[in-house]
Order: C-alpha cells, then sequence, then structure tokens
C-alpha cells in the first residue's frame, strides 16, 4: 500500500482550490479550506517515516513541483489580501477624514505667540 496516496491526494485538492479564481466574496470561504487542507496535510505529512519503497519515492518526486507552485499560490494570495487590507485602512482614514476635516488641524487662530524672551 502507498502511504503518500493520501498525501497526494490532499495536495492536489489544495493545488486545485488555489488555482480557481479568488474573489472578495468566496476569500474567506477558500482560506478556511485551504486551511483545513495544510492541517489535514501537516498530519500525513508527519505519519511519514522511511523506508520508502519505490512508487513512493516516485510519488514523492511528483509531489516536490506541486509543494512548490501551492507555495506560490498561497504567497499571491497572502499580497493580494494585504494589498486589500491596505486598501481598505486608507479608505477608513479617507473617510474619518472626510467626516471630520479638521480634527487633526493645530491652528492657533487669533493668537500669537511670541517666540523672545
Amino acid at each position: 500500500m502507498n502511504r503518500l496516496a493520501p498525501l497526494y491526494q490532499v495536495t492536489a485538492e489544495l493545488q486545485e482550490l488555489l488555482e480557481q479564481e479568488i474573489t472578495a466574496k468566496n476569500r474567506e470561504q477558500v482560506i478556511l479550506k485551504v486551511d483545513l487542507l495544510v492541517e489535514k496535510r501537516g498530519k500525513y505529512m508527519e505519519a511519514l517515516e522511511p523506508p520508502y519503497m519505490d512508487e513512493e519515492i516516485q510519488l514523492g518526486q511528483q509531489l516536490i513541483p506541486m509543494n512548490e507552485q501551492i507555495q506560490q499560490l498561497m504567497n499571491q494570495l497572502f499580497a493580494d489580501l494585504k494589498t486589500e487590507m491596505k486598501q481598505v485602512k486608507k479608505q477608513k482614514k479617507s473617510n474619518r477624514s472626510y467626516v471630520n476635516p479638521y480634527k487633526n488641524v493645530q491652528a492657533l487662530d487669533g493668537r500669537f505667540l511670541d517666540s523672545k524672551k
């Protein structure tokens, strides 16, 4: 029996999930599924112990490029999320300054401050 088969299946499912189009509407669900699959995959990886059969070695060689692609896709997802969070933060700041434009003004209108002593 090939011990890497369940790991390969979970890895393929994770890769397929990350390759689909991720929008703002479905991002939360995708991230939750990715988290579950990564945990499941981690448990399978912890259970692996040598010696490996030839079939397992071949399957492992197929897993390496899949893992690299998954890593790139997850980095892209993370970068997109960070960009969107920055935009939301910037928009909130802009909205606050629109609601109260004089909040940060530190003008001392009508006063004279003598700088000499």
